[in-house]
């Protein structure tokens, strides 16, 4: 039941470090830090002070909610893998919540779509999947709000989802990382 539900979300998939309280039933408060590096040593105790000035404390979660991209590599791995240690230490459940599905949550009709690099975005259609395209291949497509918004969505599709059948959040990757594989053969391993 959604009002029995403390749950706290935070994102660091883009230029931001995003935090939103969901509490009796609805979202009560939001906070957001810019920044475009940093959200490592930042998070945590952004956290703990979001929490506490809301009169909460880690042990008074139920759910953990988590945005899993797409967007910048290192920032989504950095607030899942917080997810999944909180979820892990305190024994609630994380629930992974992508930048698209937050925007179809705010816009259920529409093109969900995320600025990715050299002018192609990742967009997503209703009841479709994820997809690097040309942003000239999606003119209607709505773009992520401002992180405000789009925490506050994050938060409300975290709590209405079956924390009974969701896995562990994971990062959401559209196209594989631009690294290659090394060319040199691995070394000999001596007994």
């Amino acid at each position: 039941m959604l009002s029995d539900t403390t749950l706290l979300a935070f994102d660091t998939s883009a230029a931001h470090c995003a935090a939103a309280l969901f509490w009796d039933g609805r979202v009560i408060a939001t906070h957001v830090d810019e920044m475009s590096r940093g959200q490592a040593e930042h998070l945590m105790p952004m956290l703990e002070d979001f929490l506490g000035k809301h009169g909460r404390s880690w042990s008074d979660l139920t759910r953990i909610g988590v945005g899993v991209g797409p967007g910048n590599f290192t920032g989504i791995r950095i607030s899942v893998s917080a997810a999944r240690g909180l979820a892990l230490g305190l024994g609630v459940p994380a629930i992974g919540v992508s930048t698209l599905r937050a925007i179809h949550h705010l816009h259920p009709e529409a093109t969900a779509a995320v600025m990715a690099p050299r002018d192609m975005i990742y967009a997503q259609s209703p009841g479709g999947s994820p997809q690097l395209v040309s942003g000239q291949d999606a003119p209607d497509a709505v773009f992520a709000p401002d992180a405000h918004t789009l925490i506050f969505a994050m938060a409300e599709v975290a709590a209405q989802a079956d924390a009974t059948a969701a896995e562990r959040p994971k990062p959401l990757y559209i196209k594989p990382a631009d690294a290659a594989p090394a060319r040199d053969a691995a070394p000999k391993i001596l007994p």
